[in-house]
Protein backbone atom coordinates (compact mmCIF):
# COMPACT_ATOMS: atom_id res chain seq x y z
CA UNK A 1 0.00 0.00 0.00
CA UNK A 2 1.55 3.34 -0.97
CA UNK A 3 2.07 6.32 1.86
CA UNK A 4 -0.31 9.06 1.29
CA UNK A 5 3.00 11.47 0.43
CA UNK A 6 6.72 11.01 -0.36
CA UNK A 7 9.11 14.11 1.06
CA UNK A 8 12.91 14.46 -0.09
CA UNK A 9 15.62 17.27 0.97
CA UNK A 10 16.55 19.96 -0.96
CA UNK A 11 20.00 19.95 -0.85
CA UNK A 12 21.12 23.82 -1.50
CA UNK A 13 18.46 24.81 1.14
CA UNK A 14 17.97 22.16 3.80
CA UNK A 15 14.10 22.32 3.17
CA UNK A 16 12.18 19.27 3.33
CA UNK A 17 10.01 19.28 0.41
CA UNK A 18 6.30 17.08 -0.38
CA UNK A 19 6.87 15.57 -4.40
CA UNK A 20 4.11 16.01 -7.04
CA UNK A 21 4.26 12.44 -8.25
CA UNK A 22 2.92 12.74 -11.75
CA UNK A 23 0.31 10.08 -12.62
CA UNK A 24 0.04 8.65 -9.18
CA UNK A 25 -3.35 7.61 -9.28
CA UNK A 26 -2.60 5.50 -12.27
CA UNK A 27 0.74 4.76 -11.09
CA UNK A 28 -1.35 2.99 -7.99
CA UNK A 29 -3.95 1.54 -10.45
CA UNK A 30 -1.24 -0.16 -12.21
CA UNK A 31 1.20 -1.52 -9.48
CA UNK A 32 -1.75 -3.44 -7.29
CA UNK A 33 -5.56 -3.46 -9.25
CA UNK A 34 -4.09 -3.97 -12.44
CA UNK A 35 -0.75 -6.06 -11.44
CA UNK A 36 -3.04 -8.82 -9.31
CA UNK A 37 -5.97 -8.92 -11.47
CA UNK A 38 -4.91 -8.09 -14.61
CA UNK A 39 -1.51 -9.06 -14.81
CA UNK A 40 -2.04 -9.46 -19.09
CA UNK A 41 -2.69 -6.02 -18.91
CA UNK A 42 0.17 -4.81 -16.36
CA UNK A 43 2.96 -7.02 -18.44
CA UNK A 44 1.71 -5.20 -21.68
CA UNK A 45 1.72 -1.73 -20.09
CA UNK A 46 5.26 -2.39 -18.76
CA UNK A 47 6.62 -4.02 -21.87
CA UNK A 48 8.60 -2.43 -24.91
CA UNK A 49 6.02 -2.34 -26.89
CA UNK A 50 3.74 -0.50 -24.07
CA UNK A 51 6.03 1.44 -23.06
CA UNK A 52 6.88 3.14 -26.07
CA UNK A 53 3.52 3.48 -27.13
CA UNK A 54 2.60 5.02 -23.82
CA UNK A 55 5.55 7.17 -25.08
CA UNK A 56 4.36 8.22 -27.90
CA UNK A 57 0.93 9.03 -26.75
CA UNK A 58 2.07 11.77 -24.57
CA UNK A 59 5.13 13.21 -26.35
CA UNK A 60 4.66 12.64 -30.19
CA UNK A 61 0.74 12.65 -30.34
CA UNK A 62 -1.63 15.94 -30.95
CA UNK A 63 -2.19 14.99 -27.20
CA UNK A 64 1.35 15.80 -25.91
CA UNK A 65 3.20 17.17 -28.73
CA UNK A 66 0.79 20.29 -28.83
CA UNK A 67 0.88 21.55 -25.57
CA UNK A 68 0.78 25.40 -24.95
CA UNK A 69 4.43 25.54 -22.93
CA UNK A 70 4.36 29.38 -22.25
CA UNK A 71 7.13 30.83 -19.53
CA UNK A 72 4.22 30.84 -16.91
CA UNK A 73 3.82 26.91 -17.98
CA UNK A 74 7.29 26.09 -17.75
CA UNK A 75 7.86 27.99 -13.98
CA UNK A 76 5.01 26.11 -12.69
CA UNK A 77 7.25 23.02 -13.53
CA UNK A 78 9.82 24.60 -11.66
CA UNK A 79 11.62 24.64 -14.70
CA UNK A 80 14.53 27.82 -14.73
CA UNK A 81 14.09 29.54 -17.96
CA UNK A 82 17.65 31.77 -17.11
CA UNK A 83 19.65 27.80 -17.23
CA UNK A 84 18.21 26.46 -20.75
CA UNK A 85 19.99 26.85 -23.85
CA UNK A 86 17.10 27.78 -25.61
CA UNK A 87 14.20 30.16 -24.71
CA UNK A 88 10.28 29.43 -24.31
CA UNK A 89 9.01 30.05 -28.15
CA UNK A 90 11.98 26.86 -29.23
CA UNK A 91 10.29 25.05 -25.83
CA UNK A 92 7.03 24.53 -27.46
CA UNK A 93 6.66 20.89 -27.44
CA UNK A 94 6.66 18.32 -24.29
CA UNK A 95 9.18 16.12 -25.63
CA UNK A 96 11.79 19.45 -26.23
CA UNK A 97 11.10 20.22 -22.64
CA UNK A 98 12.09 17.16 -21.49
CA UNK A 99 15.14 17.09 -23.89
CA UNK A 100 16.42 20.49 -23.17
CA UNK A 101 20.05 21.76 -22.76
CA UNK A 102 21.22 23.76 -19.95
CA UNK A 103 24.26 25.79 -19.69
CA UNK A 104 25.72 23.21 -17.11
CA UNK A 105 29.49 24.80 -17.85
CA UNK A 106 27.70 28.03 -15.95
CA UNK A 107 25.08 26.80 -13.94
CA UNK A 108 26.21 23.49 -12.83
CA UNK A 109 29.17 24.07 -10.96
CA UNK A 110 31.41 21.09 -10.77
CA UNK A 111 33.97 20.94 -7.69
CA UNK A 112 37.78 21.75 -8.24
CA UNK A 113 39.65 18.12 -6.79
CA UNK A 114 40.49 15.39 -9.04
CA UNK A 115 39.21 12.97 -6.86
CA UNK A 116 35.73 14.61 -6.06
CA UNK A 117 32.58 12.26 -7.78
CA UNK A 118 30.35 13.88 -9.08
CA UNK A 119 26.43 13.78 -9.25
CA UNK A 120 25.84 12.27 -12.82
CA UNK A 121 22.04 14.01 -12.85
CA UNK A 122 19.42 16.68 -11.66
CA UNK A 123 18.14 13.97 -9.41
CA UNK A 124 17.10 12.60 -6.01
CA UNK A 125 19.48 10.41 -4.16
CA UNK A 126 20.13 7.43 -1.58
CA UNK A 127 23.45 6.34 -0.99
CA UNK A 128 24.18 2.68 0.10
CA UNK A 129 26.79 -0.22 0.59
CA UNK A 130 26.08 -3.86 -0.17
CA UNK A 131 28.31 -4.45 3.10
CA UNK A 132 26.78 -5.58 5.93
CA UNK A 133 29.02 -3.72 8.53
CA UNK A 134 28.29 -0.73 6.73
CA UNK A 135 26.01 1.74 8.64
CA UNK A 136 24.69 2.33 4.83
CA UNK A 137 23.99 -1.52 4.28
CA UNK A 138 20.59 -1.46 1.96
CA UNK A 139 20.98 -4.73 0.49
CA UNK A 140 18.25 -5.51 -2.15
CA UNK A 141 16.26 -2.37 -1.21
CA UNK A 142 16.40 -1.27 -5.12
CA UNK A 143 17.64 -3.94 -7.00
CA UNK A 144 19.51 -7.29 -6.63
CA UNK A 145 23.10 -6.98 -7.18
CA UNK A 146 24.08 -9.50 -9.44
CA UNK A 147 20.95 -9.01 -11.81
CA UNK A 148 21.85 -5.26 -11.74
CA UNK A 149 25.26 -5.94 -13.43
CA UNK A 150 24.30 -8.78 -15.20
CA UNK A 151 24.63 -12.54 -14.08
CA UNK A 152 26.92 -13.36 -16.70
CA UNK A 153 29.61 -10.73 -15.68
CA UNK A 154 31.48 -12.67 -13.11
CA UNK A 155 34.45 -9.69 -13.68
CA UNK A 156 32.41 -7.29 -12.65
CA UNK A 157 30.69 -8.89 -9.55
CA UNK A 158 33.81 -9.71 -8.36
CA UNK A 159 34.96 -6.02 -8.85
CA UNK A 160 32.48 -4.80 -7.26
CA UNK A 161 31.44 -6.98 -4.10
CA UNK A 162 30.96 -5.67 -0.94
CA UNK A 163 31.64 -2.22 -2.35
CA UNK A 164 28.92 1.12 -2.09
CA UNK A 165 26.55 2.16 -4.06
CA UNK A 166 24.22 5.13 -5.31
CA UNK A 167 20.79 5.43 -6.88
CA UNK A 168 19.69 8.55 -8.79
CA UNK A 169 16.22 9.08 -9.59
CA UNK A 170 15.20 11.72 -12.08
CA UNK A 171 11.35 12.90 -12.01
CA UNK A 172 10.05 13.50 -15.32
CA UNK A 173 10.68 17.86 -14.83
CA UNK A 174 14.18 17.41 -14.40
CA UNK A 175 16.85 17.96 -16.66
CA UNK A 176 17.57 14.34 -18.80
CA UNK A 177 20.88 14.83 -19.56
CA UNK A 178 23.52 12.28 -17.56
CA UNK A 179 26.93 13.54 -17.24
CA UNK A 180 30.01 11.77 -16.57
CA UNK A 181 31.16 11.47 -12.14
CA UNK A 182 34.41 10.66 -12.69
CA UNK A 183 37.34 10.96 -15.49
CA UNK A 184 38.65 7.79 -16.58
CA UNK A 185 39.14 5.00 -19.30
CA UNK A 186 35.83 2.85 -20.41
CA UNK A 187 36.62 -0.83 -20.02
CA UNK A 188 33.11 -2.28 -20.57
CA UNK A 189 30.08 -0.83 -21.92
CA UNK A 190 27.21 -3.17 -22.58
CA UNK A 191 23.22 -3.09 -22.40
CA UNK A 192 20.86 -5.80 -20.66
CA UNK A 193 17.64 -6.22 -21.93
CA UNK A 194 14.19 -5.91 -19.73
CA UNK A 195 11.07 -4.14 -18.75
CA UNK A 196 10.47 -0.76 -18.10
CA UNK A 197 9.14 -0.42 -14.49
CA UNK A 198 7.99 3.38 -13.78
CA UNK A 199 10.59 4.59 -11.49
CA UNK A 200 7.60 6.34 -9.28
CA UNK A 201 8.47 5.37 -5.88
CA UNK A 202 5.18 3.45 -4.87
CA UNK A 203 6.32 1.35 -7.51
CA UNK A 204 9.60 0.77 -6.55
CA UNK A 205 8.34 -0.52 -3.43
CA UNK A 206 5.69 -2.78 -5.13
CA UNK A 207 8.25 -4.15 -7.22
CA UNK A 208 10.35 -6.42 -5.49
CA UNK A 209 14.29 -4.85 -6.87
CA UNK A 210 12.72 -3.39 -10.13
CA UNK A 211 16.31 -1.44 -11.05
CA UNK A 212 17.52 -4.83 -11.66
CA UNK A 213 14.13 -6.09 -13.77
CA UNK A 214 14.36 -3.33 -16.44
CA UNK A 215 16.26 -2.51 -19.43
CA UNK A 216 19.73 -0.96 -18.67
CA UNK A 217 22.99 -0.04 -19.81
CA UNK A 218 26.10 -0.66 -17.90
CA UNK A 219 29.33 1.67 -18.46
CA UNK A 220 32.56 0.23 -17.03
CA UNK A 221 35.30 3.40 -15.90
CA UNK A 222 38.19 2.42 -14.69
CA UNK A 223 39.61 5.54 -12.90
CA UNK A 224 43.23 4.58 -11.76
CA UNK A 225 44.89 5.48 -15.18
CA UNK A 226 46.52 8.95 -15.91
CA UNK A 227 44.12 11.70 -15.48
CA UNK A 228 41.80 9.56 -14.08
CA UNK A 229 40.05 10.28 -10.72
CA UNK A 230 41.60 7.54 -8.75
CA UNK A 231 38.23 5.95 -7.02
CA UNK A 232 39.39 2.35 -8.41
CA UNK A 233 36.05 0.75 -10.85
CA UNK A 234 33.33 2.73 -11.33
CA UNK A 235 30.11 1.27 -12.87
CA UNK A 236 27.27 3.84 -14.14
CA UNK A 237 24.32 2.09 -15.28
CA UNK A 238 21.55 4.13 -17.07
CA UNK A 239 17.96 2.60 -16.25
CA UNK A 240 14.95 2.88 -18.62
CA UNK A 241 11.34 3.03 -17.08
CA UNK A 242 7.90 3.62 -18.20
CA UNK A 243 7.71 5.44 -21.44
CA UNK A 244 11.29 5.91 -21.55
CA UNK A 245 11.99 4.60 -25.31
CA UNK A 246 15.45 5.13 -25.83
CA UNK A 247 18.77 6.04 -24.14
CA UNK A 248 20.85 8.03 -26.39
CA UNK A 249 24.99 7.92 -25.65
CA UNK A 250 26.16 11.39 -26.19
CA UNK A 251 29.56 12.02 -24.87
CA UNK A 252 30.74 15.52 -25.86
CA UNK A 253 33.98 17.38 -24.31
CA UNK A 254 32.54 20.60 -25.72
CA UNK A 255 29.47 21.48 -24.21
CA UNK A 256 26.57 19.57 -26.35
CA UNK A 257 28.89 19.38 -29.83
CA UNK A 258 30.13 16.78 -31.68
CA UNK A 259 28.46 14.20 -29.58
CA UNK A 260 30.17 10.29 -29.55
CA UNK A 261 28.38 7.05 -28.31
CA UNK A 262 30.65 5.87 -25.95
CA UNK A 263 32.51 2.33 -26.40
CA UNK A 264 35.53 0.28 -24.86
CA UNK A 265 39.04 2.12 -25.11
CA UNK A 266 37.91 6.18 -24.72
CA UNK A 267 38.71 8.00 -22.29
CA UNK A 268 36.11 10.20 -20.62
CA UNK A 269 36.58 13.71 -18.61
CA UNK A 270 34.93 14.49 -15.59
CA UNK A 271 31.37 16.26 -15.87
CA UNK A 272 30.53 16.06 -19.40
CA UNK A 273 27.45 15.15 -21.06
CA UNK A 274 27.40 11.22 -21.62
CA UNK A 275 23.62 10.04 -22.52
CA UNK A 276 20.21 11.53 -22.83
CA UNK A 277 17.28 9.54 -21.52
CA UNK A 278 14.05 10.54 -24.09
CA UNK A 279 10.98 11.76 -21.92
CA UNK A 280 9.82 10.33 -19.04
CA UNK A 281 11.19 9.70 -15.36
CA UNK A 282 14.06 7.47 -14.96
CA UNK A 283 17.13 5.83 -12.93
CA UNK A 284 20.79 6.13 -12.81
CA UNK A 285 22.77 3.82 -10.35
CA UNK A 286 26.58 4.34 -9.28
CA UNK A 287 28.55 1.18 -7.94
CA UNK A 288 31.80 1.65 -6.79
CA UNK A 289 34.71 -0.56 -5.69
CA UNK A 290 35.12 -1.20 -1.80
CA UNK A 291 36.88 1.29 0.00
CA UNK A 292 37.71 3.34 -2.91
CA UNK A 293 35.10 6.47 -2.24
CA UNK A 294 33.48 7.76 1.07
CA UNK A 295 30.26 9.59 0.32
CA UNK A 296 29.31 13.38 0.96
CA UNK A 297 28.31 13.51 4.70
CA UNK A 298 24.86 15.54 4.29
CA UNK A 299 23.71 12.79 1.98
CA UNK A 300 24.01 10.19 4.48
CA UNK A 301 22.72 12.61 7.56
CA UNK A 302 19.61 13.13 5.26
CA UNK A 303 19.07 9.31 4.93
CA UNK A 304 17.84 9.28 8.69
CA UNK A 305 16.13 12.56 8.98
CA UNK A 306 13.53 12.91 11.14
CA UNK A 307 10.13 13.84 10.77
CA UNK A 308 10.06 13.53 6.64
CA UNK A 309 7.43 11.07 5.05
CA UNK A 310 9.09 8.94 2.54
CA UNK A 311 7.36 5.76 0.71
CA UNK A 312 11.67 4.11 0.89
CA UNK A 313 11.57 2.64 4.30
CA UNK A 314 14.55 0.91 6.26
CA UNK A 315 12.57 -1.49 7.27
CA UNK A 316 10.23 -1.31 10.48
CA UNK A 317 9.01 1.88 9.32
CA UNK A 318 11.96 3.79 9.19
CA UNK A 319 11.79 6.30 6.38
CA UNK A 320 15.52 6.32 4.12
CA UNK A 321 15.05 9.83 2.65
CA UNK A 322 16.03 10.85 -0.72
CA UNK A 323 17.84 13.88 -1.53
CA UNK A 324 17.66 16.28 -4.11
CA UNK A 325 20.67 17.55 -6.30
CA UNK A 326 21.98 19.11 -9.15
CA UNK A 327 24.06 17.30 -11.57
CA UNK A 328 27.98 18.25 -11.51
CA UNK A 329 27.90 18.25 -7.90
CA UNK A 330 29.84 16.73 -5.04
CA UNK A 331 28.81 13.14 -4.25
CA UNK A 332 31.89 11.27 -2.72
CA UNK A 333 35.68 11.81 -2.30
CA UNK A 334 37.72 8.94 -3.78
CA UNK A 335 39.98 7.60 -1.53
CA UNK A 336 43.23 6.26 -3.47
CA UNK A 337 44.26 3.39 -1.26
CA UNK A 338 46.88 2.04 -4.20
Amino acid sequence: MFAIQHQYIERDSGKVCTEHLCADTAVKFLYSSARENAPVLFRAVVSAWGSSLLGYINYETILGAKVSWGKGHLQSFNINLDECVDGPARLNTTKKVFERKIRFWECRPMPDDPCAIVSPSDSRVIPGSFCETSSLFLKDKFFTYDELLGCGKREWLHAFFQGNFAVFRLTPEKYHYNHTPVAGKVVDFYEIDGDYHACNPGAVVTVVTPYSKNKRFVTVIDTDVPGGSKAGLVAMIEIVALMIGKIVQCYSEERYDSPQKVCPGMFLEKGFPKSLYRPGSSTNVLIFQKGRIRFAEDLIRNMSRQGVESRFSKGFGIPLVETDLKARSFLAQAIDNK
